[in-house]
This record gives structure tokens, C-alpha cells and sequence, in this order.
């Protein structure tokens, strides 16, 4: 098994500033609790693009062991949109609101989604992870996520890259083989 490192997603400072334009963005919903697979699944009956990343996870119940798909940023349901067609997504039971700043919605930085689409559909395994503001900084240089800065973390003796992002303060954990990071200058 590949060493495990942690990468963050560095938000680009300028547009984490709330979006004013008609352009389509991508936002982040907050959810009500456990509720992300139906409000995704209320936005594409409403036909708004939206993403919510999944893991495979095993758990112990009482009379056996089950496999489920839950959501690697609990709380959190992705949506692009454009700024003044927010209300239907706000009247969809389960959204709480939309992540923000002084009561205005902030757009995500432009790229992080698809980014973050794209290594997640490569054979990696991937976690949630508490967000991180210390540690050592790297960079991928091969495989999915080439070119992302992260924070290497050392957890049960493995290296691991925890990816960040930054506007909803919450991580992701990714295995990595220590081949594929270099330090960050």
C-alpha cells in the first residue's frame, strides 16, 4: 500500500470574495445533518449542477458488518450556480445556507471543484480528515493530484497529504507515495 500524505487545495484569495455577476460558480451548501444525498439529489429534480463526493466506509452494526457510501465533506453539498438563482436552492428542505461572508454567498476558487472531481476519480483512497493549519508544507509532483499543495501528516506511522479547502474549513485525507511529493520552497 502506498505511503499515505496529506495535501490542502490553496484557495486563491480574490475569489473567495463573493461573486456579484450572472456567471455560474460553484458554491458550497450547508446542510442540515445527514441530509447531503437529498439535497443533491433535490438539486439535479431542480436542474442544478452539483457534486457531493463519496467514500466507502465499513462499519460495525449490532448483527453484522455493512459497507456505505457516505459523504467525504459531511455537511456540505457542492453547487454551481449563478449568484441571483439562489433562492430555489435555499427553499430546498435539508440547505441551511450557503457558505459565506458578512451574509453574502463566496464563490469557490475557480478550478478547486473540477480539480477535485478529477483526482477523486482516479483509483485513490480517500478520507475525511480534520482540517489543518500546521505541519509541512508539499507539492505533488505525479499522479492525479500533480501540482496541489498540501500538509504532510504522519498518522499510525504512515506519511499521508491532507488536501484543504479553505472556504468551508474542511480536509480530506489521501495515501501518497513519498516518491510523488517534494517539499514546498
Amino acid at each position: 500500500m502506498a505511503a499515505l500524505t496529506t495535501i490542502a487545495l490553496e484557495p486563491e484569495v480574490a475569489s473567495a470574495q463573493p461573486a456579484s455577476s450572472c456567471e455560474a460558480r460553484w458554491y458550497a451548501a450547508y446542510t442540515a445533518a445527514n441530509r447531503e444525498k437529498i439535497v443533491a439529489e433535490q438539486l439535479a429534480l431542480r436542474s442544478v449542477e452539483s457534486f457531493l463526493p463519496l467514500y466507502e466506509t465499513r462499519r460495525q452494526w449490532k448483527d453484522r458488518r455493512v459497507t456505505l457510501r457516505t459523504p467525504l465533506f459531511p455537511g456540505y453539498v457542492f453547487l454551481r450556480m449563478a449568484l441571483p438563482d439562489r433562492l430555489p436552492v435555499l427553499q430546498i428542505p435539508g440547505v441551511a445556507r450557503l457558505v459565506g461572508f458578512g451574509g453574502q454567498p463566496a464563490a469557490l476558487p475557480p478550478g478547486e471543484i473540477e480539480r477535485l472531481r478529477e483526482a477523486l476519480s482516479s483509483p485513490v483512497l480517500a478520507e475525511p480528515h480534520p482540517f489543518l493549519r500546521i505541519g509541512r508544507r508539499v507539492r505533488v509532483s505525479r499522479g492525479p493530484f500533480l501540482g496541489m499543495d498540501g500538509i504532510l501528516v504522519r498518522r499510525k506511522g504512515r506519511f499521508r497529504v491532507v488536501l484543504s479547502m479553505e472556504l468551508i474549513m474542511r480536509s480530506l485525507i489521501v495515501d501518497l507515495d513519498m516518491a510523488d511529493i517534494s517539499p514546498c520552497s
